[in-house]
This record gives structure tokens, sequence and C-alpha cells, in this order.
């Protein structure tokens, strides 16, 4: 897909309990295509394993020029992170975006010093996506892959702090992911 004609102001905003219902259609959109390809959609197990797992403090609507168009949730622990949800709207994907709110969570796990483990369906695209952002395969199933990255030692930024304020396009953040509160 081509770039946007127009940069991207991207930001993470809380969720609430009221949210469930439009988190849970944003995974099933995210989720449609790859797993009808697998034969494995399934609404109602994405249901119950989103309704598992769901932790509105844990969460953030991922924001694209005011529109809410994806989330990320993360489960905290003292020395390692499990990210248990990062979706994107399928007309929002392979613009950065997903890439963006990653590297805010890598950072953040990063300077915090802990690792980040996620699964995902084996088979699916995904897969790329998280090889290329350094996560390895530890483990899988007949249905799931198991994914670690490591902490990454940390890099001091060059020049000055940046500015505070909504970021522009993919890579430039003032955004936080969700807190270890």
């Amino acid at each position: 897909m081509p770039a946007p004609s127009h940069p991207l102001t991207l930001a993470l905003e809380s969720a609430d309990e009221g949210d469930f219902e439009a988190l849970l259609a944003l995974r099933l959109a995210a989720m449609r295509d790859g797993l009808e390809r697998l034969g494995r959609f399934d609404p109602a197990l994405a249901r119950e394993r989103l309704g598992r797992s769901f932790s509105p403090p844990n969460t953030r609507h991922i924001v694209s020029n005011g529109q809410r168009v994806g989330f990320v949730a993360l489960t905290f622990g003292e020395s390692l992170w499990r990210l248990d949800h990062l979706y994107v709207h399928p007309m929002f994907q392979h613009q950065g975006i997903g890439t963006w709110v990653l590297e805010q969570v890598l950072a953040r796990a990063d300077a915090e010093r802990c690792a980040v483990a996620l699964t995902i369906v084996r088979r699916t695209e995904a897969f790329r996506f998280w090889q290329k952002h350094r996560f390895k395969l530890v483990d899988e199933n007949d249905w799931d892959q198991y994914f670690l990255r490591p902490v990454q030692p940390a890099i001091p930024a060059p020049g000055p702090a940046a500015p505070s304020g909504p970021a522009q396009g993919p890579g430039a953040s003032s955004a936080s992911p969700p807190s270890k509160a």
C-alpha cells in the first residue's frame, strides 16, 4: 500500500471498560482474512480470548489523525512484559502504524530492562513482522507460535530531546504505551 499523502499524527489513548465491544470488532476485522485462510476464524473464541485478557488500565487505543485505528495491550511483570494484543484495522495497515506502536513499547521495555513476549497464530503473515522487530521464535505447537524479544542495550539519543505533543509520522513519538501502574 502506498504511503499516505499526508503525514500521520499518531497517539495512544487510554481505554475503559465500555470499549470492549469496539476493541473486539477491531480485533475481528484485523484477524478475519488471515484466520479465514487457515479455516480458523471463530468470533466466539475471539470474544472469549479478548475477554480473558481485557484490562483497560493496560490497554491503549491507537489513534491516527484523530481516528481510532487499532489497539495495544500489555501485561507487566518484573522482568518480562507480555504483549497481549497489537491490532491495526486492515484499512490502516502497511502505513507504519504497528511499527510505531511497537517502537514505543520496546523503547520503554528496554528502558525498564524488560524482555517482551508474545504469542501469534501459526502460519499467519504476522510472523515476518515480529521477526523484523528482533523477536525470536522460542516455541510452537499445532496452533500457536511463541516469541521473545530480549532486552536490548540502551542507545543514547543524539541531540536535544524531542518536543512534546502529538507525534508526526511513524517513528516519532511523544505518546506512551500503557504503564506498569
